[in-house]
């Protein structure tokens, strides 16, 4: 046994990159695994649920969840890891946010499985099996993990102590967090740890951006010679920094990227999508409905542009539950 802080990660719905985030941390990572005691990491060691159960309640001192919640399983495991914790970090934008997992939310789970199982090109389903919550295994019946009709943010299903935001956390915001847990020094309950500003504030092209920005045409990355110096918004391309926190760097931007809205939206904002798409609106330099409609069909996704990480955590939250229509409306639902 060991006197050191004991630390556990848990991998919800995501890619995994928050995880290999934590590896990021190169040779910092000896300093943090000299400091404490990781106790549950699943993808790292070969830990069990059970070992998790028979720990006491608040042993933990920090839980970092990552990945938004779509199963039954990810949610009872999100309720067991509170109660052994006494910190729950909500580790990056799917845990945050949503994240990309968050965009199903414009379909319902029925219509999820039809197209995944059913009607996919490389499908061939003929009996058209669908995942079940139960299966028979040599007699024996044996539970699954139910799919949730919605994405949920990690704080939507339990209460959470902290932030730590990006897609993934750059290792100078995981290095962060560990060391501000570590200190005892805590801040307020629901902070992000990351600065509370947008991005643009440690952006690089910052000084180029001009006064006023009136544009006749929103224009894709790929499909145009990027300046590697002038900024994004002032070239035309649809870039979110105004609208999201720092602390990533502008990594994405110095790789002549525009910004995406990982980090979320600062402690000011309701609605980080919803705020986006205001400032990308209060660009468009038309005030004639056509060409308006013109200027905005340069942005073929709205959804998935200004809410790609967000939208389980925004106030539209999701379509209506049935519903076919892929664009999201506002909706009181709150659980399944």
């Amino acid at each position: 046994m060991t006197d050191k802080p004991k630390v556990a990660f848990y991998w919800c719905a995501s890619c995994g990159g928050c995880e290999e985030a934590v590896v990021d941390l190169a040779e910092k990572l000896l300093d943090v695994v000299e400091a404490i005691d990781i106790v549950f990491w699943p993808v790292a060691l070969d830990t069990k649920r059970a070992d998790v159960e028979a720990m006491e309640d608040g042993s933990i001192l920090a839980t970092f969840v990552n990945g938004a919640v779509r199963t039954t399983e990810q949610e009872e495991m999100v309720h067991m890891l509170r109660r052994k914790s006494q910190l729950l970090l909500a580790f990056g934008a799917c845990a945050h946010l949503g994240g990309i997992p968050g965009l199903a939310n414009q379909s319902d789970r029925d219509t999820i499985f039809d197209v995944v199982y059913r009607r996919s090109p490389s499908t061939v389903n003929p009996d058209g099996v669908v995942p079940q919550t139960q299966t028979t295994v040599n007699g024996y019946k044996l539970p699954l993990p139910g799919f949730y009709d919605t994405v949920r943010t990690v704080g939507q299903v339990t209460d959470i102590d902290y932030v730590v935001p990006g897609c993934p956390p750059t290792p100078g915001i995981i290095a962060g967090a560990v060391n501000t847990l570590l200190g005892g020094d805590l801040p307020p309950r629901g902070t992000v740890l990351a600065p509370d500003v947008a991005l643009c504030d440690e952006c690089d092209r910052k000084t180029t951006k001009p006064e006023t920005v009136s544009l006749t045409e929103w224009k894709r990355p790929h499909l145009v010679d990027v300046d590697e110096e002038l900024c994004l918004l002032a070239q035309g391309l649809v870039c979110l920094g105004p609208a999201t926190r720092a602390g990533c760097g502008a990594q994405c931007v110095g790789a002549n990227m525009p910004c995406t809205g990982c980090f979320g939206p600062t402690s000011r904002v309701r609605d980080g999508g919803g705020k986006a798409l205001a400032a990308i609106a209060s660009l468009v330099g038309s005030d004639e409905p056509d060409e308006i409609d013109h200027i905005l069909d340069g942005i073929p996704d709205p959804v998935g542009t200004f809410f790609r990480y967000s939208l389980p955590a925004s106030l539209l939250r999701r379509a209506p539950i049935g519903s076919r229509n892929n664009t999201p409306t506002a909706t009181t639902e709150r659980s399944e």
